[in-house]
């Protein structure tokens, strides 16, 4: 068997391994896919989409909603997070404000304030004697976008990975290939001179 030294082969073996998928899974997805509904082998992260991404609030709308769905219901429906509307906006521009702020990991760990609405948005490592705390915990949604078109102009500027925490993006990858001449240096200026954190939503 052929070894795929690519940076893509590279991308693919990433992918396989934090969600126990196939190599190669999450190309060419031009719909949206359906989504299984327990979590995959690998390292449990769930396998994001690229156009599940909102690149003007800078959040992975599928995997918010379903985290809401499974921890707080009456909140996802307050919000109207299903549908682009002036209710759904406001919510994602509060979060999206909060964030710019405080920065995502102060958001993730103590959440935010929306109007009479308390919003948690991560829930911590439980103890092993409280049931409630363990499921909590296990609702969270830990996930890859691979291929994440995040800007918001014509140039279109795309990330090699993305991971999100409950569809807030929180670490990006940028994959070089020393077959094709390319280094760590390289990836670093690129973060330098192409990468606006303002505009990928980690801050």
């Amino acid at each position: 068997m052929t070894t795929d030294t690519t940076e893509k082969g590279f991308e693919n073996l990433i992918i396989s391994t934090l969600t126990g998928l196939p190599l190669g899974s999450g190309l060419g997805d031009d719909g949206h896919t359906a989504y299984p509904p327990e979590r995959y082998g690998g390292l449990g992260y769930l396998l994001g989409f690229p156009q599940d991404y909102d690149r003007e609030y800078a959040v992975d709308l599928y995997h918010l909603g379903e985290f809401l769905a499974a921890t707080q219901p009456d909140m996802l429906a307050a919000v109207d997070l299903e549908n682009d509307g002036p209710t759904r906006r406001n919510f994602l521009a509060r979060l999206q404000g909060e964030i710019t702020k405080r920065g995502v990991i102060d958001v993730l760990r103590n959440g935010i304030k929306h109007g009479p609405h308390s919003v948690d948005l991560f829930y911590g490592t439980p103890s092993r004697d409280n049931p409630a705390a363990v499921a909590r915990y296990a609702a969270n949604r830990f996930s890859v976008t691979r291929q994440l078109r995040y800007s918001r102009d014509e140039t279109q500027l795309a990330l090699d990975l993305c991971l999100f925490i409950n569809g807030l993006p929180f670490a990006t990858f940028e994959l070089k290939n020393s077959f094709t001449k390319q280094t760590v240096d390289d990836a670093i200026q690129q973060y330098n001179r192409e990468r606006n954190p303002r505009a990928l939503g980690c801050r």
